[in-house]
């Protein structure tokens, strides 16, 4: 690490580096990928909000790379559930607490990589229904207003109605694009962006472009699988970090 380099930036742009190159890859996790290596150093408020720039800076950057047809018939139904959720995400930020954020990111690597990683051996749901894909789109969008997760549950849905693998990156990479925006919209009406922020976005966006770039030409050569597969394994490990490291002091509470 240079010497001129503050520690959390340092760990800043570590994230942002890691999380970029495996959303340029996968379409999603950016969230997932860079709040396990912020949440040892950054205040969750900041955290949350880093989170949701660099995965909307990086779904933008992916969408000019890598141009999808929109196929609304399937995804308005994810957008509508998006756009009900976020405002709930947005208003449950303020009340986070710093260890308790810990545990419950922690719990949900732990639950939701391995389901994402058994995906392929699940049932396949052929006729899950527009209800069923707005309620998947509505709990991302939760988890995208407090801490930009918007991919996760989305994600895991479009796995199991067997969607395939370009129109599973279709939808996921134009929900995460309109929650991620919704998101930081209510961000910046909200005041959850506040002016020490500033100098961090100008780090974590040009970070993140590179490996982005790097991940969606990967991508576009290579089965994402194998390489998701080592991702969630990593992910999955930190979570269970998470767990242990907040456990004692939520024990003593």
């Amino acid at each position: 690490m240079p010497p001129w380099l503050p520690p959390d930036y340092a760990l800043l742009i570590a994230g942002a580096v890691l999380a970029g190159f495996v959303q340029g890859l996968s379409g999603f996790a950016f969230a997932m990928v860079s709040m396990s290596v912020w949440v040892w150093g950054l205040e969750p408020r900041v955290a949350s909000v880093m989170a949701v720039f660099g995965g909307l800076t990086g779904q933008v950057f992916a969408a000019v790379q890598m141009r999808r047809p929109l196929r609304l018939v399937v995804l308005y139904p994810f957008l509508l559930g998006g756009a009900l959720g976020v405002p709930v995400g947005v208003a449950l930020l303020p009340h986070l607490d710093a260890v308790l954020f810990k545990a419950v990111l922690g719990t949900l690597l732990v639950v939701c990589c391995p389901l994402m990683m058994m995906a392929q051996r699940l049932p396949r749901l052929d006729h899950g229904g527009r209800l069923a894909d707005a309620l998947a789109g509505a709990a991302g969008g939760v988890m995208g207003g407090f801490g930009g997760f918007t991919g996760v549950v989305p994600a895991l849905w479009c796995t199991l109605r067997n969607f395939d693998k370009d129109l599973q990156r279709t939808v996921i990479q134009n929900f995460n694009l309109a929650a991620l925006a919704a998101t930081m919209a209510a961000y910046l009406a909200t005041g959850a962006v506040t002016a020490p922020m500033l100098p961090m976005f100008a780090v974590v966006a040009p970070a993140l472009l590179i490996p982005s770039l790097l991940g969606t030409r990967l991508y576009i050569g290579l089965s994402e699988l194998s390489f998701r597969r080592v991702v969630l394994v990593l992910l999955t490990a930190s979570g269970v970090a998470m767990i242990a490291a907040s456990w004692p002091t939520l024990w003593y509470r």
